[in-house]
């Protein structure tokens, strides 16, 4: 039983503007747009980073679960983490075993996905989403993801960065956090080289920091693999992104250059 990490999603003000960031800094470039999004008062936009995907989304109207999110974290910001499983059934049975509640309960055979969202209140950190492929070859690595479409594939663009190699979640005690998550996930925790509490998945790392920004709990950062840095760097400076030779921030999320 194996658990990768698929998609990043940051919920943003102006989707423009973000989708804008990630093409000039990241070298990405737009696959899909989701309109069944609409239902929850958002729109989108997926970008494909190798095998893996940053979403930017949008609130379109009052008083969406996105919208309220942005306005506890003071703006722009991280907002779910999506892994991706060979066994959702059990995903499912493990946080029930916990007292972790179904936020949603992702059950699409039209689009040969089955997942959950686990109830953020449960799980600390963020919004968690696990789901399963049902669709044939929906276990490759680089296989189908049914929340990009079917014809993601020819939009990767992997020049300047090409691949997420982490997802940072912040809180108040990230042992208990890593705690928490790796109970969920079946797996250990471990540390990193400066202390911080993590969890391997299958192709990325999950980083468990104090949060020292002011904004609360929540998923504060990402790494990426860089294949071009000097591009990406002078492209956060026009855009307004650049932080350190280290680091760009693009929708309110930290972005580690690995």
């Amino acid at each position: 039983m194996w658990l990768r990490l698929r998609q990043i999603t940051i919920v943003a003000e102006d989707l423009r503007r973000t989708a804008i960031d990630l093409s000039a800094v990241l070298g990405l470039e737009s696959c899909f747009t989701d309109p069944s999004v609409k239902s929850f008062g958002l729109k989108n936009s997926l970008f494909p980073l190798g095998s893996q995907f940053i979403e930017v989304v949008t609130p379109t109207q009052p008083d969406t679960a996105g919208g309220r999110y942005m306005q506890r974290r003071g703006g722009d910001t991280g907002y779910l983490v999506i892994a991706q499983t060979d066994d959702v059934a059990r995903r499912k049975a493990r946080a029930t075993e916990l007292g972790v509640r179904i936020a949603m309960d992702l059950d699409m055979p039209k689009e040969h996905l089955a997942g959950i969202q686990l109830h953020p209140k449960d799980t600390g950190g963020a919004l968690w989403e696990i789901d399963q492929m049902t669709m044939e070859g929906g276990d490759d690595p680089a296989g189908p993801w049914a929340p990009a479409g079917r014809y993601w594939q020819p939009y990767v663009r992997t020049d300047q960065v090409s691949s997420i190699l982490a997802a940072e979640l912040q809180g108040a005690d990230p042992a208990a956090l890593a705690a928490r998550w790796g109970d969920i996930a079946e797996l250990d925790v471990s540390a990193d080289g400066a202390g911080n509490p993590t969890l391997a998945l299958d192709n990325a790392t999950l980083r468990f920091v104090e949060a020292s920004d002011g904004r609360g709990e929540g998923l504060g950062g990402i790494d990426v693999k860089v294949e071009d840095r000097p591009a990406v760097l002078d492209a956060a400076r026009a855009r307004g992104c650049y932080v350190s030779d280290d680091r760009v921030d693009i929708g309110g999320l930290r972005i580690g250059l690995v």
